[in-house]
């Protein structure tokens, strides 16, 4: 009898628990996109609450990979931003600038689409958000000097970040976690998912093309104003730009070969900061540090901490699990309803504990339906594959939905709103929702003929 009330107040105390997580989460939603607060005082504040509340305690929150604070992001940013504030002062990304758009001849919409293939291929080849930290520095400049509005082209490059972040193993932090868990390497997913990607990418390109092509305009003598501009001169320090370079090399390919030298990331990053720090030859760090987007940075710790309250209660697992359960073991209907189920929730809740929580339910699903397979024959099984693609593309797409979707369509928000160009929550999402909207379907129909279809 005494189990039995302790098991109740328990399964009480759990409801309240659950409840309690949900409505910190989608108030603090919706408070952000209403942007009456700002969204790190609503993100610091929702995790206070979490804390206080103790939905997690404070280990859980700051030590659990699998609750907390994602530290390995934090600090990837953190060292990032420090090498991007040491290059600044050497004229490099005005020279990109000037370049940029003396191949687009000064044409606004041409540099968008330019930048856009550059954003997406650098995002497949580094990650997506190392690729906006490089890059929206460079556009912020040439929409000033264009004077014409620098939102669009930041949002086009944010949605082209996560698109083109979606076809390589170190594109996207999702792929690098599916990989983990199914033992997939990097030409697996070169195989599988750039074919569609490079698709996307067209006709991504075409969306752009027809919405901002009345849009983006400037005056022929601004244009021929940055035709005659020599990009050489906007080189101030010519020593610090090729030691930056050369540690700037280091980390990128770091990056490419992070799981060959059985480092994170974040290791890499906070690396190459410490050794241009070095090499910079600065006696005073704070003006460098003070530079780094700590709004940023606080924000991600906030969201990490409520979203770790809303893993720990059961929420994500619990629709999850329903997803799986409504397809009754039809491998179609699985694979169409976790790439469509993927994206909305990638949108509202970062796709990396999303996918922390996705990959065990996919291997306690694939077991159920082959217990006879185990370790990598049942990871790797031929009729499991669509599933983890879908879960792939649905979780990288679905990024783009909203600004909280993914960890590139943050820092571009943040770096615009430093720079005085406020991205509304609402703003991104007319532009993103559609976009994954398209850019899933398509993924959709990619999956459907190639696995289930053609079969190959």
């Amino acid at each position: 009898m005494e189990n039995e009330v302790v098991n109740a107040v328990h399964a009480i105390q759990m409801n309240t628990t659950f409840w309690m997580s949900l409505t910190i989460f989608l108030v603090a939603l919706a408070v952000i996109i209403s942007e009456k607060i700002h969204k790190t005082i609503v993100a610091i504040s929702g995790a206070s609450l979490v804390l206080v509340l103790k939905i997690l305690d404070q280990h859980e929150a700051f030590h659990l990979e699998e609750l907390g604070v994602d530290w390995n992001v934090i600090f990837l940013l953190i060292g990032m931003m420090v090498i991007i504030n040491l290059i600044k002062p050497t004229g490099i990304f005005e020279y990109i600038a000037i370049k940029s758009a003396k191949i687009g001849k000064g044409d606004p919409l041409r540099i968008m689409v330019i930048l856009a293939v550059v954003t997406a291929a650098l995002s497949a080849l580094l990650d997506n958000v190392t690729t906006v930290l490089l890059i929206a520095p460079v556009t912020l400049l040439i929409a000033e000097a264009l004077e014409v509005d620098a939102i669009p082209y930041m949002i086009v490059e944010a949605l082209a970040s996560n698109i083109g972040g979606t076809a390589t193993l170190i594109g996207d932090p999702p792929n690098i976690m599916i990989a983990s868990k199914a033992k997939l390497d990097f030409l697996d997913f070169i195989l599988h998912l750039a074919p569609v990607v490079l698709l996307l990418m067209v006709v991504f390109i075409i969306i752009v093309k027809i919405v901002f092509k009345k849009q983006l305009t400037t005056r022929e003598e601004l244009k021929k104003k940055i035709m005659n501009m020599d990009e050489r001169k906007a080189i101030k320090n010519p020593a610090m730009l090729k030691k930056s370079l050369v540690v700037l090399a280091i980390v990128l390919l770091g990056f490419m070969f992070h799981g060959l030298l059985h480092y994170e990331p974040a290791t890499i990053a906070l690396f190459g900061a410490a050794l241009l720090l070095l090499l910079s030859g600065t006696h005073e760090p704070h003006h460098i540090l003070a530079e780094v987007e700590w709004t940023v940075i606080f924000f991600f710790i906030g969201l990490f901490i409520m979203v770790g309250g809303v893993i720990k209660v059961g929420a994500i697992t619990l629709l999850s699990q329903e997803v799986l359960r409504m397809t009754h073991g039809n491998l179609l209907g699985t694979s169409m309803l976790i790439m469509w189920f993927s994206a909305f929730a990638s949108a509202v809740v970062d796709n990396i504990p999303y996918v922390a929580t996705m990959n065990p339910l996919i291997v306690d699903m694939a077991r159920e339906l082959w217990p006879d397979k185990s370790g990598i024959e049942l990871l790797q099984f031929k009729d499991l594959m669509p599933i983890w693609w879908s879960l792939a593309l649905g979780a990288c797409l679905g990024g783009n939905g909203t600004i909280i979707g993914a960890s590139a369509n943050v820092i571009v928000v943040g770096m615009a709103e430093k720079a005085g160009r406020k991205i509304s929550f609402l703003k991104f999402m007319l532009y993103g929702m559609p976009i994954m909207l398209v850019t899933v379907f398509i993924s959709m129909v990619y999956v459907w003929l190639r696995y289930y279809v053609f079969c190959f």
